[in-house]
């Protein structure tokens, strides 16, 4: 068997979060020992450091939009390095940076899965569902769109970021851990079709059944990329992140999520997204992020 190659794309910026904080994200994530962790998985890694981008001018919504230039500048700085990993055979690993920067690698993803007819799907971990648009949006802050602009909803400077507008369709997302969805938001959601296993779901039937449930149709044409927003967890665990919504996956539910993801032996690609050094206690929040990883990449507790 060829030994798997990961590639880390740092992209240290909060330009489309409502916080400062996210563009240290990256770093943490490296003094977490996240490159160490999974050389000791088997893998090759390599880290390309940090791509460069604006700096956040830190200004008030223009037409529903923050910092819309600045974000897709970016996204396209994104878009690129995503591309050209997957173009030579690699995993790559986006280190954020807020979550407006999957906006940039899953387009690139997506243009990918065309080129080599495989099936895309995502796999969208967090608390909040990010389809918001700028009349829904009570923020303008863009972590809050990149679904609806991978979808085509949005303006054109997002929506036309790679080859193909709309880059996806909500039918290739699965999000997990949903919690917190703006009012204007949910009716977009539903009009959508997205598939959504909210934190109900996931207390009525368990994490189990939920990530069964998620994972069924995948087969060994499909292309997994998972966008792991780091607010997907429960809070007391990883107080890290800028927009905490209580009540998220514990520690062993988010395990299992990972255990289960690694055993399809399909993951492709990843984000990493919203940590917040800022916002963390001791690093224990890079520290928790790191060692999900490692699960996502097939450590599990019993030699299976």
């Amino acid at each position: 068997m060829t030994q798997q190659t990961v590639s880390l794309i740092g992209a240290p910026t909060d330009i489309g979060a409502g916080h400062r904080g996210a563009s240290m994200g990256p770093e943490a994530l490296r003094v977490a020992g996240l490159g160490e962790r999974l050389s000791a998985r088997g893998l090759k890694v390599i880290d390309r450091g940090n791509l460069q981008g604006p700096l956040n001018p830190w200004l008030p919504p223009e037409n529903g939009y923050r910092h819309l230039d600045e974000v897709a500048a970016w996204n396209m700085a994104v878009h690129t390095a995503v591309r050209q990993e997957l173009q030579a055979g690699r995993i790559p690993v986006m280190l954020g940076g807020d979550h407006c920067l999957a906006i940039g690698s899953i387009s690139a993803v997506a243009d990918h899965c065309r080129d080599t007819g495989k099936k895309l799907r995502v796999l969208w971990l967090d608390a909040h569902a990010d389809f918001n648009t700028a009349n829904a949006t009570p923020s303008g802050n863009i972590h809050g769109m990149p679904v609806a602009c991978l979808c085509g909803n949005g303006p054109d400077v997002l929506t036309g970021i790679g080859s193909h507008r709309p880059s996806t369709s909500p039918q290739v997302f699965r999000q997990v851990g949903i919690r917190s969805v703006d009012e204007g938001e949910k009716k977009l959601v539903r009009e959508a079709g997205m598939k959504i296993v909210d934190m109900r779901h996931i207390d009525e039937v368990g994490m189990k059944r939920a990530m069964e449930e998620v994972l069924a149709d995948i087969d060994e044409d499909t292309h997994l990329h998972v966008s792991f927003d780091v607010d997907f967890l429960d809070p007391p665990d990883a107080p890290g992140v800028g927009t905490t919504v209580r009540g998220g996956p514990t520690y062993r539910e988010a395990q299992l999520c990972m255990e289960m993801i690694a055993d399809t032996g399909r993951l492709a690609s990843l984000d990493i997204v919203e940590l917040n050094p800022a916002y963390d206690v001791h690093n224990q929040t890079a520290e928790l992020a790191v060692d999900l990883v490692e699960s996502l990449f097939g450590k599990s507790t019993l030699i299976r």
